[in-house]
């Protein structure tokens, strides 16, 4: 608007008019024009604000590396067992009683760097592999077979559970890696090795899948396990049953996510502020409350990794913080598009079509369901029609990544399995 009254007056010739003119301007009309542009810029920071929330600080980070580049003071990436960081100990007696009984036994777990199908592949075969065990007595020949480990995917289920304490919305965790570990179980051995003796190594061979096989790979997330006490002593809630608790993040930064985890029946409800966290609990003595932080990154300090990072992080803009207030589902292929490209990790694929059909859920085995523990109890799965989905893989994939994009894609897959539950959603590869 200023620059169209300045362009106005200098077309005008009579210079004592254009004099008057500008005085007025000046005197009156700018102050409304910059009344008018204050007040549409405090909408706008408004509209906003109200759109605005605290998902970003809730998005979680993963990757995997070698036990022994495990940085005990890392910035923000943490091994998602702590006690990951130690060499695991096969206990002796363990194996002991379970070839005195004839009953399998686990030895270790290990990290196979290799496609999804690949994977399935193996644990189809259901074979019985050959090995050793090396103690200070001797070696034993032994036999094992394999199958697939729950031990991370077990953690992935339980911060479910701890963001439904805490009242967060479920977004689907993308962690290709937590996928990709199998238990070695002992099925038997040449004999029964005694209690003294103590195990030095123990190797399976897999033999064309040994390529594959990492054993001292470690996941790593972006959650940090705290101890936290109460700032003061406990208040009475509103209520006036429960009492409020604050636990202050002001050491640990506020700049984060954190979630509690605690009974149910210790914990009400959760309520975040600036710098506190609130535990309304029934408790009415102070205490040590069991924190999980969800620590942010810096994504320029992050530093070299030997495997990639992904994120279930969006790239959301007003749009999609909009529709993510209103709950309306739109049925429509850019509805999938928006959802699917709206995540930093669509960076590694592209969703290329979507199709309803009525046919049984395809045996290719591309994809999986990475919420296995969310229930519907509503709908029945024989029902449903399936939304067989299409995705293209980009160029932009990130180095080293390739054998990981079936799980990438799994996570698309089960986000749109989140959002369209009417359908049993299915991936593959255009």
């Amino acid at each position: 608007m200023k620059d169209i009254i300045q362009d106005r007056l200098s077309r005008m010739e009579d210079l004592e008019q254009r004099k008057i003119l500008k005085q007025l301007m000046t005197s009156m009309f700018n102050g409304v024009v910059d009344y008018q542009e204050k007040m549409n810029r405090e909408l706008e920071q408004r509209i906003f604000g109200e759109l605005g929330d605290n998902d970003d600080k809730n998005d979680i980070f993963v990757t995997v590396c070698a036990r022994e580049d495990i940085d005990p003071i890392h910035d923000f990436l943490y091994p998602m067992l702590p006690g990951d960081a130690r060499q695991p100990e096969i206990p002796l007696h363990d194996i002991i009683a379970g070839l005195s009984r004839k009953q399998e036994c686990k030895l270790l777990t290990v990290f196979m760097e290799c496609s999804y199908p690949e994977l399935n592949e193996l644990l189809a075969r259901r074979r019985i592999f050959q090995g050793k065990m090396e103690t200070n007595r001797g070696s034993y020949a032994i036999s094992a077979r394999v199958e697939r480990s729950q031990t991370y995917t077990g953690e992935i289920e339980r911060l479910y559970d701890v963001f439904q304490k805490n009242g967060i919305a479920w977004k689907t965790l993308n962690h290709p890696y937590a996928y990709k570990f199998i238990d070695l179980v002992l099925t038997g051995s040449d004999r029964i090795p005694e209690e003294d003796e103590e195990i030095l190594e123990i190797s399976v061979d897999l033999e064309r899948y040994e390529r594959f096989k990492k054993p001292d790979i470690v996941p790593l997330w972006n959650i940090e396990r705290l101890e936290i006490r109460n700032s003061g002593f406990p208040v009475p809630a509103a209520d006036r049953i429960n009492y409020e608790h604050v636990l202050s993040l002001r050491k640990t930064g506020a700049g984060h996510g954190y979630l509690v985890d605690g009974d149910e029946q210790d914990v009400r409800y959760i309520k975040r502020s600036a710098e506190d966290l609130t535990v309304v609990s029934p408790k009415e003595a102070s205490g040590v409350w069991s924190v999980w932080k969800l620590t942010q990154p810096i994504m320029s300090q992050v530093g070299k990794l030997d495997y990639p990072l992904f994120s279930n992080r969006k790239r959301e803009g007003f749009i999609g913080k909009y529709a993510r207030q209103h709950s309306v589902a739109v049925r429509a292929v850019s509805e999938l598009m928006r959802l699917v490209h709206s995540f930093e990790a669509a960076e590694a694929l592209e969703l290329a079509s979507a199709e309803v059909d009525g046919k049984p859920l395809g045996r290719s085995g591309q994809t999986y369901g990475m919420n296995p523990f969310i229930s519907d109890n509503i709908r029945s799965e024989s029902g449903k029609k399936r939304l067989k989905l299409t995705f293209r893989k980009r160029g932009a994939a990130q180095a080293g990544a390739d054998f990981v994009l079936n799980d990438v894609m799994s996570f698309m897959v089960s986000e749109i399995q989140m959002h369209f539950p009417e359908y049993s959603c299915e991936g593959e590869w255009a």
